[in-house]
């Protein structure tokens, strides 16, 4: 009878675990395609990303996370231009303000990036992003994790197409690299102004995909500005399954801190 309880147990925690989507797209603090260009030799950058989700997910991604829905999220991207091709960053400091919990520190990441050099003034741009993150436990259900974002775009004029086949780890096998990519379709009006469609989405590991009505997939409208002073994307993403989030909304703001040794478009 014992061994009967058990077992009765254990196949119903297996089926929830299959019908409650599994992690993975838990709480986000980057919501950007990489177009692969970096700071120049020397320059600082800073780019501030914050979003906000009004109607998301009322249960946490896994125990003790914060939940999305009326949550926002915040991070100061510190970048370095190294050479032509290497940009250091540092993420610092990653914030949140959920229902609650209120505010909440999630943790700090450290970013390299190697491009393509001058990757905005070519036809064909490439790259490669890798993070490496240290979590508050709410933040994610591991204490470190990391990213491996390649970059893949074409410039086509006034046509951008941009792909980030993104791998987030857990350090825990090659099977368990979890596929979240990220992609970008823009129309550039003038070299101040532009508008695309970007989905993010995240499937599931190499190992095991999830059905796609339990993937996370988003697809927002967005508005690119840029100008001397500061470059300004803002976004509003609409829920494809019923995994995702129904409406996030995000704005990011960025701009170099000498920007006297730069020329910028005007």
């Amino acid at each position: 009878m014992i061994i009967k309880i058990h077992l009765r147990a254990a196949v119903l925690m297996a089926a929830a675990c299959y019908l409650v989507p599994s992690y993975a797209w838990a709480q986000t603090d980057e919501i950007q395609v990489y177009d692969a260009e970096i700071a120049a030799p020397g320059m600082f950058n800073l780019t501030w990303h914050n979003n906000y989700t009004p109607e998301g997910r009322t249960t946490p991604s896994f125990p003790g996370a914060i939940v999305p829905d009326k949550s926002f999220n915040s991070v100061s991207e510190w970048a370095y231009g190294v050479t032509e091709w290497f940009e250091a960053g540092l993420y610092f400091p990653l914030y949140s303000i959920s229902q609650g919990r209120g505010l909440s520190f999630d943790g700090l990441k450290l970013r390299t990036l190697f491009v393509s050099p001058h990757a905005a003034e070519r036809t064909f741009f490439y790259g490669m992003n890798v993070e490496y993150s240290y979590n508050s436990k709410f933040w994610e259900p591991v204490r470190f994790s990391g990213e491996i974002r390649p970059i893949l775009g074409w410039h086509l004029h006034p046509v951008d197409i941009i792909i980030n086949p993104i791998l987030d780890t857990d350090y825990n096998g090659f099977k368990n690299l979890d596929f979240a990519p990220a992609s970008r379709l823009a129309y550039n009006f003038s070299s101040r102004w532009a508008v695309a469609l970007e989905e993010y989405a995240d499937c599931g590991t190499l190992g095991r995909f999830r059905p796609s009505n339990r993937q996370y997939h988003e697809l927002y409208g967005v508005v690119d500005y840029m100008s001397k002073v500061i470059n300004i994307e803002f976004g509003a993403g609409f829920g494809l399954t019923r995994a995702s989030d129904e409406v996030t909304l995000k704005l990011i703001l960025s701009r170099d801190l000498n920007t006297e040794k730069l020329g910028h478009p005007n």
